[in-house]
């Protein structure tokens, strides 16, 4: 009889432990959509042709009163060659990304624009012209985001949600007149490797944190240029660091691609190899900005950043 209540109790108490591990597994927080260990997030800037007639681009400053010859057609590569390049390695992937477009881009090269998210891509905002935001004042700040949601919804048929300020550098009204005006997210803070919080007024917007590290223009043209393969191996050490911490939390890799710079070929390999060494991954997710922002706002989980001070 003891041999049996023994045998009874060790039977109880091994069911009792798996019921509170089943308990434990199925509380497990979900950090992503579809229990995503990492989500890897693209931006696409469609923003060349746009720029400022003086920009020399990646050539020595022209002497002034003299026409530059070569440096527009640079840019126009990004249109030419670099955006339909770039959309047929997301094809290839299946994957969607975020293309920041600057207004007066999408007015120049509106069938691009339109094939953009006609491939099921993010139109999110960057600005109407190259004019930096902290150089205006509130009413100028303002009118330009309206023009360029207006050009961008009226080509594509998205209204952009999302912004991204010209080199990150907002004004201190920036994200007041987002809120304003009905964006639910920006990009530009590099604080964190997950999406945040930060107070405007009393609401909020959400963060979807870019990248100055896996930025293309930064890497390829700064004081820190880099070949092809050394960008693919910087990407996937980034990969490998982040993909383990995202056991325990949630994390995000952020990667940019410039229309004229990523477009090239060697670049687009090097970004093609990566997306394929991401992909042998298990639970690796790529999400549109948008996407992110959205899950965000039904998560009660999300850091919350100071206000934004801009007195000190």
């Amino acid at each position: 009889m003891k041999f049996l209540k023994k045998i009874w109790l060790g039977f109880l108490l091994a069911i009792t432990a798996f019921t509170a591990s089943a308990v434990t597994s199925n509380e497990k927080e979900s950090f992503w959509p579809d229990d995503a260990q990492l989500v890897i997030s693209i931006s696409m800037q469609f923003e060349a042709t746009a720029q400022d007639k003086q920009d020399p681009g990646p050539f020595p400053v022209q002497e002034a009163g003299f026409p530059d010859t070569i440096a527009p057609s640079w840019y126009q590569y990004g249109m030419n060659e670099g955006i339909p390049r770039l959309l047929n390695l997301w094809d290839k992937h299946n994957i969607k990304v975020t293309s920041h477009m600057v207004g007066r881009a999408v007015e120049l090269n509106p069938e691009l624009a339109k094939e953009v998210v006609r491939r099921g891509h993010e139109a999110s905002g960057h600005g109407q012209t190259w004019t930096p935001q902290y150089s205006m004042t509130p009413e100028e700040e303002r009118a330009s985001y309206i023009k360029s949601a207006d050009i961008i919804e009226k080509v594509t048929g998205q209204r952009p949600v999302g912004f991204n300020a010209f080199w990150m550098r907002h004004s201190p009204n920036t994200l007041a007149i987002l809120k304003e005006l009905g964006f639910i997210y920006h990009i530009d803070d590099l604080s964190r490797d997950e999406p945040s919080y930060t107070p405007v007024g009393d609401s909020s917007i959400v963060v979807v944190p870019y990248t100055f590290r896996n930025n293309d223009i930064v890497r390829y043209t700064g004081s820190t240029a880099m070949t092809g393969k050394a960008y693919l191996q910087e990407l996937k050490d980034e990969f490998d660091v982040l993909y383990q911490e995202g056991k325990k939390r949630r994390r995000m890799m952020s990667i940019s691609a410039h229309d004229r710079l990523a477009g090239s070929p060697a670049r687009v390999k090097a970004l093609d190899d990566f997306i394929t060494y991401a992909k042998q991954h298990k639970a690796v997710k790529f999400m549109r900005k948008d996407d992110i922002a959205k899950w965000v706002l039904t998560q009660n989980n999300v850091p919350i950043n100071a206000p934004r001070n801009f007195n000190n």
